[in-house]
């Protein structure tokens, strides 16, 4: 039982149902500063206080004890601002993880939703019997469909699938003449067979009268839910519809910021998953304590292919990639440092890593635009190449010496 972890679990809960510590103070009977004391961790609150903050959030008093947030049971429902007043018709396609947290949240915020899925799509089928999946549940003001009956409805079209299958359902758009939407990617990657970006992919597609957008940025579905706020950026190449969009989208949950480099916030985020990938590797191997050097060294060479490709090498600074290292590098929820780390122990991992596509794509985006990439060119071996993990690592360390910053 550790004073200082109880301390930040309580805080966590406090602020999760938006509770002053002036106002929990006067539900338990207590002053102010008892209650910053219990955060600080500089104290233990008695028994008493235990049993009253039990029934205040609904936990177990061992569950406080533990201070172990996985563990906890929510009563409530997060408390969202006001209504947003100018109220959208969305259509979100994509009934995965993203995709299902993508319509709850714009729900949340007064939209109405509808989110589409494939009829035999087994995320789909779950949500249509239940209305709920192993991360959020849905209320009933989104509608479920399996048709693109209501698609021109919307105003706007959010897209979050794999960014493998993009261009399938760029297709499908096209042949349902979409014309005069705001589409927005919120996914990450680059297709393989042809190193486009995901917008490239859309625009290339569909009718030119629509605007594109991405949304990109850190954040897990799991934390979003249970009310951990984070910030993410919209960017596009239309400066009304990146103002729009932010301003239609943003809440106390998600701060959004407006992007001004599409081509590095695309590459930055793609790229972000395969050092998620190569992160997993150090845990897999018991050298977490290199995670440092690798995101260092990892945002070097990415900004080296962003430049290349006509971006601004400070773009890989920002939220689209060295801001969403924490989510991918350390995060228990990040499917591609799971996947990393089980794939240098010589376990399986069943969950989409989108970095174990992203690496083939972007090994070759470095080939075409002459960028040295060799943290991805490292992943890539291991993962494709079947290359001893060990060994990749000491080539690493073999490079020839140089200067940290390349003049």
């Amino acid at each position: 039982m550790n004073a200082v972890d109880i301390g930040k679990y309580l805080t966590e809960l406090r602020k999760y149902y938006g509770i002053t510590q002036e106002e929990l103070a006067v539900r338990v009977g207590v002053t102010r500063q008892a209650v910053s004391k219990w955060e600080t961790g500089t104290t233990i609150p008695d028994i008493e206080i235990l049993m009253n903050l039990s029934e205040i959030y609904g936990i177990s008093i061992n569950d406080i004890l533990k201070a172990d947030l996985t563990n906890i049971k929510f009563q409530k429902e997060i408390v969202f601002p006001e209504k947003n007043k100018n109220e959208k018709e969305i259509f979100v396609i994509g009934c995965g993880r993203w995709g299902t947290f993508i319509a709850w949240y714009l729900d949340k915020i007064g939209h109405k939703v509808s989110l589409y899925g494939r009829e035999q799509s087994e995320n789909m089928k779950e949500l249509l019997k239940s209305r709920k999946n192993q991360y959020v549940s849905l209320t009933e003001t989104i509608q479920l469909t399996t048709t693109y009956e209501d698609l021109h409805k919307a105003d706007y079209v959010i897209i979050s699938v794999s960014a493998q299958k993009l261009q399938e359902v760029s297709y499908e758009l096209a042949n349902q003449f979409l014309c005069g939407k705001t589409i927005v990617l919120c996914m990450k990657g680059i297709e393989i067979e042809s190193g486009r970006r995901l917008s490239q992919i859309v625009s290339d597609t569909v009718d030119h009268s629509n605007k594109i957008a991405v949304w990109l940025g850190p954040g897990h579905v799991q934390e979003f839910y249970r009310g951990i706020p984070n910030c993410m950026i919209i960017d596009s190449n239309d400066e009304l519809v990146k103002d729009e969009l932010i301003h239609n989208f943003s809440s106390e949950l998600i701060r959004f910021y407006y992007g001004t480099d599409l081509i590095g916030n695309e590459i930055g985020a793609a790229a972000k998953n395969v050092i998620g990938i190569a992160a997993g590797m150090l845990e897999g191997l018991d050298l977490s304590s290199l995670k440092g050097a690798l995101m260092a060294r990892g945002t070097s060479e990415v900004a080296r292919l962003i430049v290349a490709m006509g971006g601004k090498a400070s773009t890989v600074y920002g939220l689209c990639h060295l801001g969403d290292y924490e989510a991918t590098l350390f995060s228990e929820h990040s499917h591609n440092l799971c996947f990393g780390k089980n794939i240098v122990q010589g376990k399986t991992y069943h969950q989409l890593a989108e970095g174990y596509y992203t690496v083939k794509a972007i090994r070759n985006l470095g080939k075409a635009y002459g960028v040295e990439l060799p943290i991805c060119e490292a992943v890539y071996q291991i993962v494709y190449e079947k290359k001893e993990p060990k060994s990749i690592l000491k080539s690493l360390f073999d490079r020839s010496l140089k200067n940290e910053f390349l003049k």
